[in-house]
């Protein structure tokens, strides 16, 4: 019987740590190639890690909340083989995220199964070489099936509450514990306590008497972190720091705005929405006017390699966008965003969308942008001066779209008027090239006709 240690994988570009949300094993668990063994929480994503060795669970390291850099032991597992035949066994095993794919042949995953299972009887009955880690915090007994949950997300609004989830009956299709189920238990049970304290008050005999001098108070002495809290900048909350810091401390930026009559572009969608068929947002349409002006101004979809003094030009557009979740500020990337319609644009935005509310976007999905379209309009603001997305050269602002005084056609006109800013790296062009691109993104939200010299 021999044991190998699992380590935690390099989970994606520039990520260094990651902190444990939960385990999926026990020790003494029987476990396949590439199951999922722990959930972890990334500055990026939220990720099911996968072991790529079969055998039985022997120590985890590390409890619920605890962050570990890559590299750091997450468990050892016991199997019934010399290390060289497991080596051979679990060769293409690489994988570090579910679905990846291994390359490993059903052959070889069955045989180290089996071994796996013959190894439990000796595990158990081994002479203990170092006490194992307790169990963490938190897991209690499992039962048989697994609890029907699908968000990382709910789970972790459980687990901060101390909400046990079997406990729930969910409401989603075939049982599915959702986010409402979790907050309509937690509202429950927080009117239960305040029955519960309502009952424990202290009968009028024993209330002290309204008309008695009061006691002297005393000032509790002055401390330096009175009325201080302080946040560790981890996780996602740390990779936005390190990044925005990274982007004001080497990019030279620059911005120019623009208003711009957008009610053509909002009749336009209009149009396309009542043919029928998938709806289309605005933020495909602004995307897909994005590119366009990409493609007329290639300088803005690059970056610059200070290293080697070299201007880095993309010839495709991965385009990211903010979305604002509950874990913070992220930005998905919509892959080769310039050879999509408005139509797959809006069906790729909505995906990517639902998984970072979710939890469940990829780090692959949020790496490779080169460039990023910010609508903040949505948190009903008109302008903003955004910070590049590091070490992309530029991102187009878009405020809200509101009805305004405006100048149509000689006349005042209430119109549907939207602010545009380009915020640019000023080492891959100059005003000339960034005027020229925010005016053509203007020129074809007033006239979206514009877009067809393009097809």
């Amino acid at each position: 019987m021999y044991s190998l240690e699992f380590k935690l994988p390099d989970l994606g570009e520039g990520l260094t740590e990651a902190e444990i949300v939960r385990w999926l094993v026990e020790v003494g668990d029987v476990v396949a190639i590439d199951q999922p063994v722990v959930e972890v929480e990334t500055a990026k994503a939220m990720v099911e890690v996968p072991c790529p060795y079969g055998g039985v669970v022997t120590a985890r390291f590390g409890e619920e909340g605890t962050e570990l850099p890559v590299g750091s032991p997450l468990l050892t597992v016991a199997v019934g083989a010399p290390a060289s035949d497991v080596e051979a066994e679990t060769e293409g095993s690489g994988n570090v995220l579910v679905g990846y794919g291994t390359g490993a042949p059903p052959a070889r995953r069955r045989r180290v199964r089996r071994m796996a299972a013959d190894v439990v009887t000796s595990v158990a009955d081994a002479p203990a070489q170092a006490p194992a880690p307790a169990p963490a915090a938190g897991t209690g007994p499992r039962d048989d099936g697994p609890v029907p949950v699908i968000s990382p997300l709910v789970r972790r609004l459980a687990r901060e509450n101390g909400l046990e989830l079997r406990e729930l009956t969910g409401s989603g299709r075939d049982g599915l514990i959702l986010r409402a189920d979790v907050e309509q238990a937690l509202r429950a049970a927080a009117a239960q306590e305040a029955i519960a304290q309502e009952a424990t008050l202290l009968p009028p005999a024993t209330l002290p008497d309204p008309k008695a001098p009061l006691p002297e108070a005393k000032a509790a002495p002055a401390t330096p972190t009175d009325g201080v809290t302080r946040t560790p900048l981890r996780g996602i909350r740390g990779a936005v720091a390190d990044k925005l810091s990274r982007s004001r401390r080497e990019i030279p930026d620059a911005t120019c705005w623009v208003d711009a009559d957008a009610t053509e572009l909002m009749r336009a969608r209009a149009a396309m929405n009542a043919a029928g068929g998938p709806k289309i947002s605005v933020l495909a349409l602004l995307a897909r006017i994005c590119t366009a002006a990409l493609a007329r101004f290639p300088e803005l979809n690059s970056s610059v390699d200070m290293e080697a003094r070299e201007i880095v030009r993309f010839d495709r557009v991965h385009l990211g966008f903010a979305a604002q979740t509950e874990r913070g500020l992220v930005v998905p990337v919509v892959r080769d965003a310039h050879a999509r319609d408005a139509e797959a644009l809006s069906a790729e935005f909505g995906r990517l969308t639902e998984a970072a509310r979710t939890g469940t976007l990829t780090p692959a999905d949020l790496t490779g942008g080169t460039f990023t379209l910010n609508n903040y309009g949505v948190f009903g603001v008109d302008g903003s001066t955004p910070i590049i997305n590091h070490p992309e050269a530029a991102m187009l602002g878009v405020g809200r779209i509101v009805p305004k005084p405006w100048v149509h056609e000689g006349e005042l006109a209430v119109r549907q008027v939207v602010q545009l800013s380009l915020t640019f790296d000023h080492r891959v062009c100059d005003g000339g090239t960034a005027g020229g691109f925010l005016r053509y993104v203007a020129d074809c939200v007033e006239q979206p006709a514009v877009l067809l010299r393009n097809l």
